[in-house]
């Protein structure tokens, strides 16, 4: 991270790394934790809420990413557990996490994941979608604080990336939540805020 920071000319600190901790147990988050690691990323509601309550009250300044996809009708249970969410990416969405939000009197800061690569088997909503849904975000009162995506698999990531990259500054988003263990670099390189790394530290799943 910081060699890929010095050569973008970026502060290291300015990157949030995100210790993805989807199927791995408290046994096994707990030597992250203890290294000082305080952001994780899970992407199940039910698997989170089994986990983290306990790891919460022990270590109350650990911040909580959802980074999969979310239904609408689990916007309230995900208001309640999560800090962050960045699977944002389509209008009934956005209208169930405002409501649970309001409900809740808890307001997180919230990103649009983009299908970047047009792909029909992925989530994030189309580019063309994107300013619908900044838009409906502003009416139900939240913070929409940048892009996530997940480029197509098996191709050079950057051009995903820098794409990604130019419509959050054409919307004025500071936020970029892109790459993992494998193109985290290149992603901190052309402007990543948010990385989201799972096997480069817990190692491959069983």
């Amino acid at each position: 991270m910081a060699s890929a920071a010095k050569v973008a000319k970026r502060r290291e600190d300015d990157v949030t790394l995100i210790a993805v901790s989807k199927t791995r147990s408290i046994e096994e988050i707990e030597p992250l934790i203890a290294a000082g690691q305080r952001a994780f990323g899970e992407n199940r509601i039910q698997e989170a809420a089994a986990k983290w309550p306990e790891l919460k009250a022990r270590y109350p300044d650990i911040t909580l990413h959802l980074i999969g996809q979310l239904q609408s009708n689990k916007a309230q249970e995900a208001v309640e557990i999560f800090d962050v969410i960045h699977t944002v990416d389509r209008p009934s969405l956005v209208s169930a996490l405002g409501k649970a939000m309001r409900d809740q009197a808890r307001h997180l800061p919230c990103f649009i994941q983009v299908n970047i690569g047009a792909e029909e088997q992925k989530g994030g909503c189309a580019i063309s979608a994107l300013l619908e849904l900044l838009e409906l975000a502003k009416k139900e009162g939240f913070e929409i604080t940048g892009l996530m995506c997940l480029p197509p698999a098996n191709v050079e990531p950057a051009p995903f990336f820098a794409l990604l990259a130019e419509l959050a500054a054409r919307h004025g988003l500071a936020g970029l939540s892109m790459g993992m263990s494998g193109d985290f670099a290149t992603a901190i390189m052309l402007g990543a805020t948010h990385i989201r790394v799972g096997t480069a530290l817990f190692g491959e799943r069983d």
